[in-house]
């Protein structure tokens, strides 16, 4: 899904700054991964705001240079927001294709990919519970074990439990069942071969 460029956009007052170039901080709008690093002057900010693509003043080549103008990997404009000393800015881009002129997604060799914290954390300390199969240590791994239908019924389970403790005044209780299920329900996603990205595409395809 791809974002609609923001109209809160501000500028920063390029008048005070006397023709001094500006970092431009270049972020995906939909992972949130820093993606590169540029830097702008007013004819940059202005030409980036006319044409919806990335342009940034380059020190090597000194002259404007929108990304992607040779590659064809331009960072489509989403927003721009200018920070607390309006000398700095943070630019929301949908980006195509890699960001970074060697060919990785950011200028850092990170993969850009939507990460969800603690519950992606979560993801993989199951996926590698899986994999061990240690049933004597690992729930995880015993539940697996048995199949998906006991992976499933344990869902069932403790979504009963969630929901009674939704109707009762105990918010502590909630909490703990709400995250019981959530855990379990991760576990059902694995077991599907699934995962939280897959849950993120179909709501995202819902929104439409």
């Amino acid at each position: 899904m791809k974002h609609e460029m923001n109209t809160d956009i501000v500028s920063p007052p390029w008048s005070e700054l006397e023709g001094a170039l500006v970092p431009a901080i270049i972020q995906d709008a939909i992972t949130k991964n820093v993606l590169m690093l540029g830097y702008m002057n007013e004819e940059a900010y202005q030409k980036t705001i006319k044409t919806k693509q990335v342009t940034f003043f380059s020190r090597s080549k000194q002259r404007l240079w929108t990304k992607g103008e040779e590659s064809g990997n331009f960072l489509n404009l989403v927003g721009i927001k200018n920070d607390c000393d309006n000398d700095s800015l943070l630019i929301q881009v949908n980006p195509v294709g890699p960001t970074c002129h060697k060919g990785t997604d950011t200028c850092w060799k990170e993969e850009n990919t939507s990460s969800y914290g603690f519950f992606s954390t979560l993801e993989d300390v199951i996926a590698e519970r899986v994999e061990n199969k240690d049933t004597k240590k690992s729930y995880v791994a015993s539940l697996f074990s048995k199949g998906i239908n006991k992976v499933a019924q344990k869902v069932g389970e403790e979504a009963v439990e969630t929901v009674i403790e939704a109707m009762d005044n105990n918010d502590e209780l909630f909490l703990y069942e709400s995250a019981d299920l959530l855990f379990h329900y991760l576990m059902l996603l694995q077991a599907k071969g699934f995962t939280l990205k897959d849950i993120e595409n179909e709501l995202k395809g819902r929104h439409k």
